[in-house]
């Protein structure tokens, strides 16, 4: 009979919309081998993400901005972790950098993608079939699976765990009082780049619909999306609170948590609202939505399909941002109701 690892390290992805999508990898882990304790070696924003996964024993903080090699870096986290004794690595970028740390840690078995100059450093690689695999979140649990094993189904979803009296920490710290009125979250930014940006007037269209209609509205987002945010803000008019910029990671899941709906484009915060099960209306334009939808029963996903898209650029190649700005508010309002009812 296979004994299963019982003691694993992920090698975490750098956005925070993946990191919620590994949760379901975790999951595998854990069904596979309940005993099993799994660290994640990731960047440190992940920490506070990480932290509300239950299945994650410990987050070990990559001490290196993504992007940077730190040969002499990685070779000494290697030797740092050899003590740990983990019986498997699986890697999750398809980076040759993100093999580094589990060869000289001496991790025993390496499990990852075929990719850039991986061989010899992993020794469990696996081909990766993108046809049968074109979700990310497919591709992550299939490196949890035996190779060649079919994925279950369904799979298992994200589902991040709040605490109430992070909650109520969170509420105090931003002045807010526990809302008693439905709350619209808006998550109006992209890291990636304007190509996924529903334009901001259109949020704000259906901010003033809302409050209008009694309901509280805030705008969520990284310091990335404050002139989103504010943008937002300044159409909407006086009720909606602009928290672009002003929340940590942490603060930001845990006020997400209390919405009655949220409207996001395709980001980090779409997959966290998904994560904590909100209804969920799911802008996107230059992303495929069969690629990295939102793993949740509770959201719906509006894309025009357009001929041009997707096209996975920052920026329209085209110069007319079809694929966002023929997106109606109407369409989204609709669907918030629909989400709601």
């Amino acid at each position: 009979m296979e004994t299963k690892p019982a003691r694993i390290l992920v090698i975490g992805p750098s956005w925070v919309g993946d990191m919620v999508m590994a949760q379901s990898l975790f999951k595998i882990l854990k069904q596979e081998n309940p005993d099993a304790d799994i660290d994640v070696l990731a960047p440190a924003w992940s920490k506070p993400l990480l932290a509300r996964m239950p299945e994650v024993n410990q987050a070990i903080a990559m001490p290196l901005q993504h992007g940077h090699l730190g040969l002499r870096v990685r070779y000494h986290l290697g030797l740092g972790l050899r003590d740990k004794q983990y019986q498997q690595a699986i890697l999750l970028p398809n980076s040759w950098k993100s093999a580094l740390v589990p060869f000289w840690a001496k991790i025993p078995q390496r499990t990852g993608f075929l990719g850039e100059w991986r061989w010899g450093w992993l020794n469990d690689i696996r081909p990766l079939p993108k046809i049968r695999l074109p979700m990310t979140v497919q591709r992550f649990v299939a490196l949890g699976l035996a190779r060649g094993a079919a994925l279950p189904s369904p799979l298992p979803r994200p589902m991040l765990k709040v605490a109430s009296q992070n909650v109520a920490t969170a509420l105090q710290r931003h002045a807010l009082d526990r809302p008693t009125a439905p709350v619209l979250g808006l998550c109006p930014g992209a890291e990636y780049g304007p190509a996924k940006r529903w334009p901001a007037d259109y949020f704000a269209e259906i901010s003033r619909r809302k409050l209008a209609a009694g309901w509280a509205v805030w705008i969520f987002g990284s310091a990335k999306d404050t002139t989103a945010g504010r943008e937002v803000a300044a159409r909407s008019g006086k009720g909606c609170v602009d928290l672009t910029g002003k929340t940590t990671l942490a603060e930001a899941i845990d006020l997400l948590s209390l919405t009655t709906v949220v409207v996001s484009n395709d980001s980090g915060l779409m997959h966290v609202a998904a994560a904590l099960d909100r209804p969920l209306v799911a802008i996107y334009g230059s992303s495929d939505p069969h690629c990295t939808p939102p793993l949740s029963a509770n959201a719906q996903t509006l894309s025009l399909q357009l001929a041009c898209s997707p096209c996975f650029q920052r920026c329209c190649p085209l110069g007319h941002l079809k694929c966002l700005r023929d997106l109606p508010s109407a369409r989204v309002i609709g669907a918030i109701e629909q989400a709601v009812a």
